[in-house]
């Protein structure tokens, strides 16, 4: 299996896709037609990045079958596209979310205790303790969470640990509808030190801006949450709140949240931008960096030597797995749901040529297959498939499938 890396990886990951069994082909920095180019020149299996965007083209290589994105994030590859074509795509879903979890705490402690002006003023040999000592502290304040995936409960576990209330909004817990807490005990409640802790449900961001002394922002970029924080949500928070955003640049109105900087004092600690240089290093403009109480970040929430080498190890397992037994961990690509209206239900000796028979008949009768599975009872003599249909099949094609094989005991259709 051919393995095209494009984007910087760890070392431990490429000693381990070889490890595994895999050809490595690194080439860091390949990007749009030199990708693609290389994509189909090299006849790669697997495609693997971390920001480098997988357009359309590049997915037209017909030796290409999965698609890795080194990270949690998917938004940057062309998913729509190789669904079509049958192509998997997979991430690495939490491998990052400690790294991220500790930068947005290292914000809001930076903005609670200037921890930035402070060492600016050192340098430049300004002692400046009368101003510096004033900060509110973190202990005893409400903590509002927007998303509660993987990043936004690693959050919340710091949170307690810092003695901080916490309240959550989040998509999956929308459809419960009303405002209630998560119980000590509770699968999603956080456990600290051992020690389980509550949290407290809102029924909207704009409930959670409300509550909250601090909100930081925690979603993944999606249809329905682009724009999310809107100024609906920014002009809820009390004057002097602090804001964290270290998902994505998209969720969050910035022109609405300059506004909010300037006439609600809001303070902010970002590490995403709406426009950010396309390489790791360059020119950067943003007038929103500029405005007082604002400390930055350089898109860097996960990268840390752990959360890189945990995400390696992540992308080796998918393709390993992948490699040796044709499933793929953590495909974001694949049918929720199917056309399949009808399963039929075949008793069969484990012989061969007896599915090819099922399959001939089926498409003799124009209907389609959409799922199958064929269990293999002790000894391996008799099975039973499981196939999912777009339609019913009629009596006589019923008929013709059971009396066509004498290796077929049975069979039966059931409705889905």
């Amino acid at each position: 299996m051919r393995v095209l890396i494009a984007d910087t990886f760890e070392p431990v990951g490429l000693e381990g896709l070889k490890e595994a069994g895999c050809e490595v082909i690194y080439r860091p920095g390949l990007k749009s037609d030199a990708l693609a180019r290389a994509i189909r020149d090299t006849g790669a299996d697997v495609l693997v990045v971390r920001s480098t965007p997988v357009t359309a083209p590049m997915l037209e290589a017909p030796s290409l079958s999965l698609v890795v994105r080194a990270g949690a994030g998917y938004n940057t590859i062309d998913v729509a596209t190789a669904a079509s074509r049958g192509i998997y795509v997979s991430n690495c879903p939490g491998r990052n979310a400690t790294a991220v979890a500790e930068l947005a705490f290292a914000l809001m402690l930076a903005i609670d205790r200037h921890v930035p002006d402070n060492v600016a003023d050192l340098r430049a040999g300004v002692w400046n303790k009368k101003q510096y000592g004033n900060a509110r502290g973190l202990f005893g304040r409400t903590l509002g969470l927007l998303g509660y995936g993987h990043v936004g409960q690693e959050v919340a576990a710091r949170a307690h640990a810092f003695g901080m209330r916490v309240v959550v909004w989040s998509r999956r817990f929308a459809e419960g509808g009303g405002r209630r807490d998560l119980s000590p005990g509770h699968p999603d409640t956080p456990a600290i030190l051992g020690a389980p802790s509550a949290i407290n449900i809102a029924r909207s961001p704009e409930e959670v801006a409300d509550d909250c002394d601090v909100l930081s922002v925690h979603v993944a970029l999606a249809p329905d949450t682009r724009g999310l924080v809107d100024a609906s949500v920014l002009n809820r928070l009390k004057p002097g709140a602090y804001f964290i955003n270290t998902a994505r640049a998209e969720v969050v109105d910035y022109v609405a949240l300059a506004a909010a900087i300037r006439e609600r004092q809001i303070r902010v600690g970002l590490d995403v931008f709406p426009e950010e240089p396309a390489g790791t290093t360059g020119e950067f403009h943003d007038s929103i960096v500029t405005l007082p109480g604002v400390y930055g970040t350089h898109h860097i929430g996960a990268s840390t030597d752990q959360a890189q080498e945990a995400i390696a190890n992540e992308t080796v397992r998918v393709i390993a797995a992948y490699r040796h037994t044709g499933a793929v961990p953590n495909v974001v690509n694949l049918a929720t749901s199917t056309p399949a209206t009808h399963r039929l239900v075949v008793r069969h000796r484990d012989r061969p040529g007896v599915l090819a028979h099922v399959f001939d008949r089926l498409r003799e009768g124009r209907i389609n297959v959409q799922e199958t599975e064929n269990v293999i009872f002790d000894g391996a003599r008799a099975a039973v498939a499981r196939i999912s249909l777009d339609a019913p099949p009629p009596d006589a094609l019923l008929d013709a499938i059971k009396n066509g094989n004498s290796d077929i005991i049975d069979l039966h259709v059931v409705a889905m």
